[in-house]
């Protein structure tokens, strides 16, 4: 697809995390084929506004594509479009969904939990890691918040541990209204979907039926890890009342490097590098992520070229190969030259023959015609 990140959704080079996902939102929901059914240009306007969310939301993707454009991340066979993905805009698109309509529109896949259930077992948590703790792997603690049922109320919300059905749903957690010629259920807004209300409140809960309890754990940070990996830690997620404990997902957010770029198992990087070292091809000392090393020029070597160090990039997570990393040279010329710097230049470029015209006088004579 030849198109223009930016362009597609409709937003500045300038716009933040917020405006890019808000754009997204409102042209997904407007293009998304089953509001647009049998329209195949739709269908291919959904896949690069996807395709350019992709990009733009994650911070390294963005930034390499910025600076290289597409070919930067086609080099590294970046995947534009995947069912993956394709599942993943659904399920986000889905609660969009369900936020104006409720949870009867039928759209997406996202588990809910049980309505008697006042909370659900899984827990949430984030943790931003440094450039080198994510590539390297380190141990960090997390702090954390669970619920637990009330010890007072057993859970029930209630002191008198007596529930009464819900005159609004009836009992059936959900109500229905119509828009036009459709019919929508909705959770009820007045028992949250549990289909029972509590009268007398416990003075301890203030009728939640659970309490709060702060917790910490040291979680091996895995070698390669990197922005929006998530990390599962078994049985420490939220108390239900039958005693059976979730898990705890810790998502992952990574801090960029001022010298380093990343892209999933690649390392960029942009060597700033004289004009006469490119012409003579010397030997340069390249930072990496494990130290030094000597890269020699091509005589010639042109601005943005780049050169391949193989399996010094990050080790993938799952087939725990490494990737590359990528020099790319950005030549940088004097910004003033004194006499003797001019006469040496001069010299050199009279000694490879240039001549002040580098085409004969027919190719003049054709321009001159042109304008006549």
């Amino acid at each position: 697809m030849d198109f223009e990140y930016y362009e597609i959704l409709e937003i500045t080079k300038h716009a933040g995390v917020d405006e890019i996902k808000k754009a997204y939102r409102k042209l997904a929901l407007k293009y998304h084929p089953d509001r647009n059914q049998g329209d195949k240009e739709a269908e291919e306007k959904f896949k690069q506004i996807n395709e350019a969310y992709q990009v733009l939301s994650d911070t390294n993707k963005r930034e390499i594509y910025d600076r290289y454009g597409k070919a930067g991340l086609d080099r590294q066979g970046f995947s534009h479009f995947s069912e993956q993905n394709y599942e993943d805009i659904m399920g986000d698109l889905g609660s969009i969904f369900e936020s104006v309509f409720g949870n009867g529109f039928g759209f997406g896949s996202s588990k809910r939990r049980k309505s008697s259930e006042k909370y659900p077992s899984d827990l949430e948590s984030e943790i931003t890691l440094e450039f080198n703790e994510a590539i390297f792997g380190c141990k960090k603690e997390v702090h954390f918040t669970y619920k637990s049922p009330c010890e007072e109320c057993l859970g029930s919300g209630s002191e008198d541990k007596i529930k009464t059905e819900c005159p609004e749903c009836y009992g059936k957690g959900q109500v229905l209204y119509r828009q036009g010629f459709m019919t929508f259920s909705q959770t009820c807004q007045k028992c949250h979907g549990a289909g029972q209300i509590v009268k007398n409140p416990c003075k301890i809960c203030k009728g939640k039926g659970w309490k709060e309890i702060k917790e910490s754990v040291v979680v091996d940070i895995p070698e390669g890890i990197d922005n929006n990996n998530r990390i599962r830690v078994a049985k420490k997620g939220n108390i239900m009342q039958n005693g059976n404990r979730g898990d705890l997902y810790i998502f992952v957010s990574v801090k960029n490097d001022e010298l380093f770029i990343r892209d999933a198992q690649h390392i960029y990087i942009d060597m700033p590098i004289f004009f006469t070292q490119a012409i003579l091809g010397e030997t340069i000392t390249i930072p990496t992520l494990r130290g030094k090393k000597e890269l020699k020029l091509p005589i010639g070597a042109h601005d943005k070229q780049q050169f391949v160090f193989k399996n010094e990039g990050v080790k993938d997570l799952r087939t725990k190969q490494v990737g590359n990393f990528i020099v790319q040279i950005s030549i940088k010329y004097p910004k003033t030259l004194n006499n003797e710097q001019k006469n040496m230049l001069k010299k050199l470029q009279d000694s490879f023959d240039i001549e002040n015209t580098t085409h004969d006088e027919s190719v003049f004579d054709k321009i001159k015609s042109w304008l006549n």
